[in-house]
């Protein structure tokens, strides 16, 4: 795998070393780490050959895409997904068949290919690369725009399209096999996944739980990389991509309450074993190949990155986005995908076509993925200069004692307190309408994604005495908090907190302060309510301190014996004595004391 005399310690410390040196230089000039990772991958494989066989490696680092597939799931709840079912399987499913058979008749017509040759060769490159354009949009923080949602859609139409793709090989072969059974396959396949959905359903939590309960940290991880494994394995058993196993596991966890224990736990090897994928690619890449058929790669290169962005260009327009999303997909998508590896050696196995016809496919394959961040960038700067999703981040005159992310219904209240206090605050969110919408108000409110530390910069969050989180959403809340804990350890941060669990993993986090958005508003509540029922202002304060003191205690049992604990501070029945809970004035005309039993219970409760 190596070149000879050096141990498999010298060859983690080049590949890790690589990437140590590669990513921020490349980061540095403006290349992107993408590029970095690429350029060192050549450099220690094919230019000073100190490790060869860097297919052998790409294979291993694979796990890189399958542990990102895990980590996408886990932020797509089953609902969201079926959402996006348009899109996956109506843009996505046409953009394989169409840029397929385009493909199929250009290589038919220029290449000279039979036509079984030519079907495994269009639609193999008809397929993207899900590293490539995942890690890209993960950079911009675009991920969650309408674009990045229809790319991720593309994608993972074209990940499910990997199995038909390679049922056709052994059909399409000179001796194609007559035992191929489609059917059985199919059938495999479906009871794989409905195996996966039982288990995700009825097993992975109650052993979550389990572990969890111990206080084994090792153990969580472990169980983490069993899962994420777990599922990839079952699903290339039967055929299917490593990386869908995995990416359906982690939906089917999206809901549980491990997910960001889980999520914390896979992100450190998913870093890791993306950046040694790419890496790989550049070993991968046979110069000698290259540099004897460069006019016929270069060529088609060109044509096929033309071809695919024009066609995803014109479907993303046919299916309703604007020029601008459309033009930043096809720019994001027009190479050819990790998977063509797979295909094309599978089809030189079995005689599709020749070993030469499959080296120079994986070579056009490397070659359109090394040009992606540039295609990708240019692509970025034809885009025009504003669309609905997307305005101009500009953070001119930000800067104040308050930074306050997210101008939900809880940010507008604590924003009119804070201004009617006196104090200069910068409000950032990143939805175009809330913008726009509360700059005709009056407010001064800036367009920018919290979850970026440029944004977060740009902002005045160094200048800030304190950050303000008012988002919505857990995860969003999380991955800022996270962000600014890392990047400004020294900032102050008050958080707008979902539920009892959010509190608790907000806590867990050491912020400052945090708060329920509900539990000030059902205090409130519950005030009015119980002077309705008469009872006086002495008694109202002593039973909503009472409630609070009993709230508090029970987090903090919570947070040291996990969600279901403190049960018993709950009130679940009437535990005051009848007099005590009768309305004020019919107790004075009963003339009994406030502190005298009950003959009779209260009757109805809540």
């Amino acid at each position: 795998m190596a070149a000879e005399g050096m141990s498999y310690y010298t060859y983690a410390l080049l590949l890790l070393g690589g990437a140590v040196i590669a990513a921020p230089v490349a980061k540095r000039i403006g290349l992107g780490t993408v590029l970095g990772y690429l350029a060192a991958g050549i450099l220690i494989g094919p230019v000073l050959r100190l490790i060869t066989n860097g297919e052998q490696i790409l294979h291993f680092a694979e796990l890189g895409v399958v542990f990102l597939l895990f980590i996408i799931g886990l932020e797509l709840k089953p609902s969201r997904l079926w959402s996006l079912r348009r899109e996956i399987f109506g843009l996505g499913l046409t953009q394989v068949v169409v840029t397929g058979a385009l493909l199929i008749g250009l290589v038919v017509a220029l290449d000279k290919q039979t036509f079984a040759a030519a079907t495994v060769i269009g639609f193999g490159l008809a397929l993207s690369s899900t590293a490539f354009g995942l890690q890209i949009l993960e950079e911009r923080g675009e991920r969650s725009t309408t674009y990045g949602q229809r790319a991720f859609s593309i994608l993972l139409f074209q990940d499910l399209a990997i199995v038909p793709i390679l049922a056709l090989v052994p059909l399409l072969a000179p001796f194609g096999e007559a035992d191929a059974q489609p059917v059985r396959d199919t059938i495999l396949a479906l009871g794989a996944i409905a195996v996966l959905i039982l288990a995700g359903r009825f097993i992975l939590n109650p052993i979550f739980q389990l572990i969890a309960s111990t206080g084994a940290r090792e153990a969580m991880i472990a169980a983490a990389l069993l899962v994420v494994l777990g599922a990839a394995m079952l699903m290339d058993f039967v055929g299917l991509s490593m990386a869908m196993g995995s990416f359906l596991a982690g939906v089917l966890l999206a809901e549980s309450s491990y997910r960001h224990e889980l999520e914390a736990d896979i992100e450190p090897f998913r870093g890791v074993l993306f950046a040694l994928f790419f890496i790989a690619v550049g070993l991968s890449l046979d110069i000698k190949v290259v540099f004897d058929n460069w006019l016929l790669i270069s060529v088609s290169v060109l044509v096929l990155m033309a071809v695919k962005s024009l066609i995803i260009f014109a479907l993303c327009r046919f299916f309703g986005s604007d020029t601008s999303d459309s033009l930043a997909i096809a720019g994001l998508l027009p190479q050819a995908g990790e998977f063509g590896f797979v295909i094309f050696t599978a089809a030189s196995a079995a005689g599709v076509f020749s070993n030469a016809t499959a080296s120079q496919l994986i070579a056009i394959v490397t070659v359109s993925m090394a040009l992606t961040p540039l295609a990708s960038a240019i692509a970025k700067r034809l885009v025009p200069a504003k669309s609905h999703e997307e305005m101009g981040e500009t953070f001119e005159g930000a800067g104040s004692d308050v930074l306050m992310i997210g101008f939900s219904r809880f940010g507008q209240i604590v924003s009119q307190t804070l201004l009617a206090g006196g104090s200069d605050v910068t409000i950032i969110d990143h939805s175009a309408d809330q913008v726009r919408s509360a700059t005709k108000f009056g407010f001064k409110i800036y367009f920018g994604d919290g979850t970026r530390r440029s944004v977060l910069q740009a902002a005045g969050i160094e200048r800030a005495k304190l950050v303000a989180i008012c988002t919505h959403g857990k995860a969003t809340t999380d991955k800022i908090v996270d962000l600014i804990q890392s990047e400004f350890p020294s900032a102050r941060i008050f958080a707008r907190a979902y539920d009892r669990a959010h509190t608790l993993s907000l806590r867990e986090r050491g912020i400052e302060y945090e708060l329920r958005e509900t539990v000030e508003s059902s205090f409130l509540f519950s005030r009015a309510v119980l002077e309705a029922l008469d009872l006086d202002d002495e008694r109202v304060h002593a039973i909503l301190d009472e409630t609070r003191r009993r709230d508090e205690e029970r987090l903090q049992i919570q947070a040291v014996e996990g969600i279901y604990a403190g049960s018993s501070m709950l009130h679940t029945k009437p535990v005051m004595p009848e007099p005590l809970i009768k309305p004020k004035k019919e107790a004075e005309r009963l003339d009994l004391d406030e502190n005298a039993d009950s003959a009779e219970p209260a009757g109805s409760s809540e």
